[in-house]
Order: C-alpha cells, then sequence, then structure tokens
C-alpha cells in the first residue's frame, strides 16, 4: 500500500514584537477602562433621559425604571403646545446665529490685522482682549443691562428685552475668543501667500478673502463652533435680557415647571430635540473643530 503523506503542521502564528516606542500593556489596559467608565458616565444619563421621554407622566412620577412599562411619543407631540417651544426654537436659531456670524466677520478682520501688520498698540490690544477671559461673565450682567436701558431711554431704541441686544451681549463673551484663536491661527499661514496674491493683483481684503480665509478653514469653522455653542446654551443672560416674547429654549424649558406640577417626560423630550442641531452640528465640522484647536498651535 501506498504510504500516505503526513499532514501539513499548522502554521506557527507569529507574535508581534512590542516596538520600543510601543506604550506598556498596563497603560492601554488602563486607557482601554478609564474610556470605559467615561463613556458609561456619559451615556447613562442620556438614556435616561430617552427613556423618560417615552413614559407617560405618571411612570415618571414613581420609581425610576430602565425600561419604560408603556412606550409612548407623546411627550414629542404635547411638548409643542404646553409650551409655545416653535417660538423658543426660532428665538434660539436667530439669536445663535446672528451672534456667531458677528462674531466670524468681526474676529477674521481683526485677527487678520494683528496677525499681517505692526501697529502702534498692537500688543495692548492683544492682551486686553485675551484679559477679558479672565473675568466671570456675571460682571458684565449688571452693566449691560443698565447700558441697554439707558440707551434705550436716550434714544428710543428698545434694546432691552431684544434679540438684537442678546445678540450683542453674546459678541462680547465670543469674539475675544476668537480673534485670539484666528490670529494664532493666521500667524501659521506663511506670508509668502499673501505676496503671491498681490502679485497677482490683489490687494489686502482680496488677500484675505481668496488666499487667507480658504487656507484657514479649519481655524474659522472651530471659531464658528465655539460661539454658536456659547450662544445656543447660555442662561444666566437669557434670563434677564429677554421677555416673553424674545424668550431662547434655554429660558423657555423652564414653562414645564408650573405651580401644580412637572412634566417630566416632556423636559426630557424637548431637550433631546433642542440639542439635535449642536449633537448634529458638532459631529459633522469635528474634524475641522479638531484640525481649527490644534493647528494654529504650532507654527
Amino acid at each position: 500500500m501506498p504510504e500516505t503523506a503526513a499532514p501539513a503542521p499548522a502554521p506557527v502564528r507569529a507574535r508581534r514584537r512590542r516596538a520600543p516606542t510601543d506604550p506598556p500593556a498596563s497603560f492601554l489596559w488602563t486607557r482601554r477602562i478609564v474610556l470605559t467608565l467615561l463613556a458609561v458616565f456619559t451615556l447613562v444619563p442620556v438614556y435616561a433621559m430617552i427613556s423618560s421621554s417615552l413614559k407617560p407622566l405618571k411612570d415618571v412620577q414613581g420609581a425610576f425604571h430602565w425600561l419604560p412599562s408603556e412606550p409612548t411619543l407623546r411627550p414629542y407631540v404635547d411638548m409643542w403646545s404646553t409650551v409655545p417651544l416653535a417660538r423658543y426654537f426660532a428665538n434660539s436659531v436667530i439669536v445663535a446665529v446672528g451672534a456667531t456670524a458677528a462674531s466670524v466677520v468681526i474676529a477674521v478682520g481683526a485677527a487678520y490685522a494683528v496677525s499681517r501688520y505692526r501697529f502702534a498698540g498692537r500688543r495692548v490690544f492683544t492682551v486686553t482682549v485675551l484679559s477679558t477671559q479672565m473675568f466671570p461673565g456675571i460682571l458684565f450682567l449688571l452693566p449691560l443691562f443698565l447700558i441697554f436701558v439707558n440707551v434705550g431711554n436716550a434714544t428710543g431704541i428698545a434694546l432691552y428685552g431684544s434679540r438684537g441686544a442678546l445678540i450683542l451681549t453674546y459678541l462680547t463673551f465670543s469674539l475675544p475668543f476668537s480673534i485670539w484663536m484666528l490670529a494664532g491661527y493666521f500667524e501659521s499661514i506663511p506670508r509668502e501667500l499673501d505676496e503671491a496674491a498681490r502679485v497677482d493683483g490683489c490687494g489686502p481684503v482680496g488677500a484675505l478673502l481668496r488666499v487667507i480665509v480658504p487656507a484657514s478653514l479649519p481655524g474659522i469653522v472651530a471659531v464658528t463652533v465655539y460661539a454658536f455653542m456659547t450662544a445656543w446654551g447660555e442662561v444666566l443672560f437669557a434670563s434677564v435680557m429677554t421677555n416673553d416674547r424674545t424668550r431662547t429654549l434655554s429660558i423657555g424649558l423652564q414653562g414645564y415647571s408650573t405651580q401644580h406640577e412637572v412634566y417630566w417626560n416632556q423636559v426630557m423630550a424637548a431637550s433631546l430635540v433642542v440639542s439635535v442641531p449642536v449633537v448634529a452640528g458638532f459631529l459633522l465640522l469635528q474634524r475641522f473643530l479638531v484640525t481649527g484647536l490644534t493647528a494654529g498651535a504650532v507654527k
């Protein structure tokens, strides 16, 4: 009988040799544990909000259960009629978009001047702009309130209680940081690009719009996201500077709490709905945001 050939031995999988620059295994496991704990810490409250928004009010007011016994979408329907949520949503969009647009336009021009020109008082201007971030916002509440009231009494322009006053208020917060950040980002862009644009016939404004702005798009996007998020969720100034007609979402959500009852399921549903624009925008612009926050730090 012909002898049968012995089966070939299974190939031994070579173990990857650890490179000298690889982090130790203890660090990798520590990182996994920490990230897991952070994910649980972040996602559990979100799940509690989603679960509560799908429950009838009587179930939310009782003992908390992780799964809704009677899932319903009724809170997502009733939340629009319990309070004028659509009006609050429109006010928040107008104020946030207006403050963001004004902040980005002014910051681009100011940062370009600071980064490309040497003028008297340049350092003082930069330090002053940056130093405004050291003071808590509540210090500006009373001065801004008095300014808006006195301007309205003197000129007849009703600033207090208007969306325009709230846009100006948020502009004072987002604009200093935006100027400081964009100035550092513009400094990382080679000046040879400006010279090439001027050789082609562009003036300072043309070089800014055609060369510098496209090259610094990640930084501008990062500033835009920062300014929008600052205006979208602000509570303190919105509670003082607005009235029933101009109230924003951050204050309007308090309307679900009455003297007799708190509509917790509608609060959770409304909170999820109003957070969608910020979360969606952050996820879409995350790549530009990370690049914009880091690129200007390295020249």
